[in-house]
């Protein structure tokens, strides 16, 4: 497997930043790692390994980053306008930096999937839903779909606009619908040991999008489904074998 290992200084962040990339063509993927998490994480919990077949192929390219999150969201010394504030710097750095590194890649803007397990699964939808001009395939993972564990029932216009249960039910514009209907939305969660506030989202999303005429697979596993790496590890190759 073709492996790559970038690091720079980004402005935007003011921080040095990582981004791994995993095989030689396909569809690109940007993956968001778990709450707190860095460019190893999906190598270093076996996910490369388990999806490798498909990376192998060429049917993916994997480009994992570096999260913020304990200077965003999960920074509980912070105002919750000031976590949102960071949030936006690292969301600027994911188009302006990550994505002509992916663009050089490719040769073309060609259309992402984006996916992230747990708060990498937060990330991967509010990216999705805020932006589908540049991603046409979501898989999110055990991931919450609004913010109020990290910063309780506090909302300004910022937050409201990265909470997707927030924005989404009013949001009407045939511009975001109509993309919407054209992508491949994909949300996968047990119903074991804490699951159960990942499992309330999914299915209050699901409401959302069929009120929408969005179409949406949104994927109950069972009871014995908990929230970690081992049921993730089987979770994203079934998906990806229902996409290819």
């Amino acid at each position: 497997m073709h492996i790559e290992h970038h690091t720079w200084w980004s402005n935007r962040l003011g921080q040095n930043m990582s981004v791994n990339v995993y095989g030689h063509a396909g569809k690109p993927v940007l993956v968001f790692p778990c709450q707190g998490g860095t460019h190893r994480e999906y190598e270093d919990f076996g996910m490369v390994e388990a999806i490798s077949g498909f990376i192998g192929a060429g049917r993916i390219k994997l480009f994992t980053v570096d999260s913020v999150d304990d200077q965003s969201w999960n920074n509980r010394r912070l105002h919750p306008a000031q976590r949102v504030a960071r949030h936006k710097e690292y969301e600027s750095y994911i188009n302006e930096e990550v994505l002509p590194l992916i663009y050089y890649h490719h040769q073309a803007e060609e259309k992402l999937m984006v996916t992230g397990c747990s708060m990498g699964g937060y990330h991967a939808a509010n990216y999705f839903f805020r932006r589908p001009d540049l991603s046409d395939i979501m898989i999110s993972i055990s991931g919450l779909f609004q913010l109020d564990y990290f910063i309780g029932d506090y909302m300004d216009d910022q937050i409201y606009f990265h909470t997707p249960l927030a924005y989404l039910p009013g949001l009407n514009d045939p511009w975001y619908i109509d993309q919407y209907r054209r992508s491949r939305i994909i949300v996968g969660v047990g119903q074991g040991e804490w699951e159960e506030p990942m499992a309330v989202d999914a299915v209050k999303l699901q409401k959302i999008l069929d009120e929408k005429g969005v179409p949406a697979w949104i994927d109950l596993w069972g009871h014995d489904v908990n929230h970690d790496w081992p049921w993730w590890r089987r979770m994203m190759p079934y998906f990806l074998g229902t996409i290819f």
